[in-house]
């Protein structure tokens, strides 16, 4: 630990996580995000959404 805190200035009125951290965890978030979105679906998730669809077509 090393003590530090953020200053009053940017700390949430509410006593929640400041505007910086915040900030922070939206990029990390977002890149992590990105990264995912890029990846090709698993083949066993597209044959479960396959076979879920064709069920689905089937009841109409």
């Amino acid at each position: 630990m090393t003590g530090q805190t953020a200053p009053a200035s940017r700390a949430s009125p509410r006593g929640g996580l400041s505007e910086q951290t915040r900030n922070r965890l939206a990029t990390q978030l977002r890149a992590m995000y990105d990264t995912m979105t890029q990846q090709p679906v698993p083949d066993r998730f597209a044959e479960l959404i396959a076979k879920l669809d064709s069920n689905e077509h089937g009841q109409s």
